[in-house]
């Protein structure tokens, strides 16, 4: 649970995890066998259909919320379940607190619901004296170790098998070996007793079918069974964005949730409980079943038209599984209650801002999360409006305040850098870096080597280099973004010699300036607004056939961002679409538009890996164009592993969370080197700035290029 005061206490407590290297290591060996197991268990299933089938599914029952509600209840009620609704969480619990007292309940036993978890449920029944007992394995060590869950799916994934032994040992005042399956069966025996004694059974509920009153549970162990069977009193707490219209549409949820979570094709349980069951115990022969439906926001949630989406969620733990921050730091890090990248939104609507003030700063924006998602929900999008809500509500920081006045002035911005240039030569010792900049304005940036200011930006070169076609084919409005414009200009001039000896015509807008991503990353929303109204404004898109870029992060911006920010504005709708609409990366262009053939280049067979951006992957889909163009320019291309995990950058967020982004780093650099290439390509420039950083520190001699700067160096 997160109880930081503020973003330099939370900091460190991210370090403390990053120092557990048992943490470490687990996070590594898990997502490195998720990713195969996820992609083997939907092999040859139409994924990206099933993924809109559900979320399609989802966004019309949380539409006919309340009228779902009232068909599950005269259906259960009519079954002889009492059902409960409770606007908040603090109700739900009290409700459950009074059935227990009224049943006379001494003994509880629960099985998995992180929206028990989401009251804090067992701490309410304890304080009423009631024993209550986990019965999941994971759960009941993390409340064996009074823990929260560290993963929605795999609650004590952050635990070693040594650490379960001598938790066992000190619980069962016995020496316990570390065998795993020595220790389920030490669990067993002790559980099994709880299940026997217990008055009251509580669950959560993966589903709540409103034409049959039946609630439907996901498992992967037999506790659930054993706690909605035995004991006379069964209770069933259940968010209301369960509520599912038919057996049906859960099936459809069901080929999505284990093969997302696990990599599983079904859970090894799922339960149908349809009514409360016979119980000889009971004075009328029949259990006693409540379902209690929790609202704490989610009604005002499925009206508000931007995040209803979050109401998709179906709780398999996959955007955790996938997350590079979450991988170094583990769920309670990156986390309350709810963890991951949904754990980041849904911490602002059910806990509150103080908690999630400091977890929504600490998203890298590489967009794995939504990749993953079994609801298609725009994650990133939604966590860096959260960020940004919360400023608005606490006030703004003073860097992502003074960075958001200069980016609104193109002017002002571009003033600053040509200064910084003319002020820099002490501090770079006439090398490409800052050599001998003081710690105060790079602190711990020691693991990169910061890149100068050009000494002429691609601004004052490109009249010199425009190329001068006639009968051009294609003709094409150039975005260079401010790190190729002021830092890498020789990365748009191998574009540029690219494109005229193809024939396309080039134009490069003078008043365009940077993308506005950064501001948009530090939740400044005016000034995110105002850039891309400059950038829409500075570029005719009727007047070129397409806007190129050559920085994967300002190409997704620019295409999918800008609709999103000028979308709405009626006077801006038509012309922000047709801007978007024409944008292009730059080794698309080249494979896909230019079709670009081998005879053109002169190969030399250097052995060359690739690390795939972020924003270029995931957030424009463009994973074989770069590759096949390595391949036609004659590069020996050797693969690395994981070639589309984040590399740290982040833009801003390498410079708030430097120790994470470091990491990152080093991962990412041990891949690439380890294929033995010499040549490291990608199609980012925050990227090459990271990678090429990272190289020079450590004294590497691979080489960090653009994609386009190998193409050019080997035109004939």
């Amino acid at each position: 649970m997160q109880n930081a005061r503020d973003l330099k206490q939370y900091k460190g407590e991210l370090t403390g995890a990053l120092h557990n290297d048992f943490l470490r290591g687990a996070m590594d060996r898990f997502a490195v066998a998720y990713r195969a197991a996820r992609a083997n268990a939907f092999k040859g299933m139409d994924l990206d259909g099933l993924i809109a089938e559900i979320a399609k599914g989802k966004d019309e029952a949380m539409a006919r919320m309340d009228e779902l509600l009232a068909e599950f209840t005269s259906k259960a009620q009519a079954l002889g379940v009492t059902v409960h609704v409770a606007k908040t969480a603090h109700e739900a619990n009290e409700i459950i607190g009074r059935i227990a007292q009224k049943a006379n309940v001494k003994r509880v036993v629960k099985s998995k619901s992180m929206t028990a978890e989401e009251t804090l449920l067992n701490h309410h029944l304890e304080d009423l004296g009631l024993e209550v007992t986990e019965t999941d394995l994971g759960e009941w060590i993390i409340q064996l170790r009074h823990e929260g869950p560290t993963h929605m799916v795999m609650p004590a994934i952050h635990l070693s098998r040594d650490q379960v032994s001598d938790l066992f040992s000190d619980v069962t005042g016995a020496k316990q070996t570390n065998d795993i399956q020595k220790l389920v069966k030490v669990a067993r025996r002790e559980l099994r007793r709880k299940y026997v004694e217990a008055d009251m059974g509580i669950s959560g509920g993966n589903f709540a079918i409103a034409e049959t009153g039946t609630i439907a549970l996901c498992t992967n162990e037999g506790n659930a069974r054993l706690v909605t069977t035995l004991p006379r009193v069964h209770v069933a707490l259940v968010g209301l964005d369960k509520l599912t219209p038919s057996i049906n549409d859960a099936l459809r949820v069901i080929r999505a949730l284990p093969r997302n979570a696990t990599g599983q094709a079904i859970t090894s349980y799922v339960s149908w409980i349809t009514g409360p069951g016979e119980c000889q115990s009971s004075a009328n022969g029949k259990k006693e079943m409540h379902v209690v439906f929790l609202d704490n926001g989610r009604r005002a949630l499925a009206k508000d038209p931007m995040f209803s989406q979050v109401l998709r969620c179906i709780r398999c733990g996959a955007c955790a599984n996938v997350c590079p921050v979450y991988r170094l730091v583990g769920g309670h890090q990156l986390g309350h209650i709810y963890i991951g990248a949904i754990g980041l939104i849904l911490t602002y609507f059910y806990h509150g801002r103080d908690k999630a003030k400091n977890l929504v700063q600490n998203c890298i924006n590489c967009g794995a999360c939504k990749a993953v998602c079994a609801g298609g929900i725009d994650l990133p999008r939604l966590i860096k409006e959260v960020h940004a809500r919360i400023q608005d509500e606490e006030g703004h920081p003073l860097q992502s305040t003074l960075l958001a006045k200069v980016l609104k002035s193109r002017k002002l911005f571009h003033t600053l850098l040509r200064s910084a240039k003319a002020v820099q030569r002490p501090i770079t010792g006439g090398t490409p870096y800052l050599r001998h900049l003081p710690m105060i304005f790079a602190k711990d940036q020691g693991f990169r080597a910061l890149p100068a200011i050009a000494e002429t930006p691609f601004r004052d070169r490109f009249e010199a280099i425009r190329p001068r076609v006639s009968g051009a084919k294609l003709k094409v409005a150039l975005f260079s973004g401010c790190v190729q414009d002021f830092v890498y200009p020789e990365q748009a001039e191998a574009a540029v010699k690219i494109l005229a000896r193809h024939n396309v015509e080039v134009v490069f807008p003078m008043d365009q300036s940077c993308c506005g991503l950064p501001v948009q990353m530090m939740g400044e929303r005016e000034a995110s607004r105002s850039v891309a109204e400059q950038n829409v404004a500075a570029f005719d898109p009727a007047g070129c056939d397409y806007i190129l870029t050559l920085c994967a992060s300002c190409a997704s911006h620019l295409k999918h961002g800008y609709p999103d920010i000028l979308g709405k504005d009626p006077r801006q709708a038509v012309k922000v679409q047709q801007f978007a609409d024409k944008v292009i990366d730059f080794s698309s262009f080249v494979h896909d538009v230019l079709k670009v053939k081998a005879e053109s280049f002169a190969g030399d067979g250097k052995k060359t890996t690739y690390h795939a951006p972020c924003h270029l992957c995931r957030g424009l889909g463009v994973t074989e164009a770069p590759r096949a163009l390595m391949a036609t320019a004659g590069l020996n291309y050797l693969p690395a592993e994981e070639e589309d995990v984040c590399c740290g950058f982040g833009g801003t967020y390498s410079m708030k969370f430097p120790e994470l982004s470091a990491e990152l780093l080093k991962k990412k650099l041990a891949n690439a080197e380890s294929t033995g290439a010499e040549l490291l390509l990608t199609d980012c420039p925050g990227c090459i700035m990271q990678l090429r950083g990272g190289l020079e520190a450590k004294g590497s001699a691979m080489k960090v290029a653009h994609v386009a700067e190998a193409l050019a160096q080997r035109l004939k």
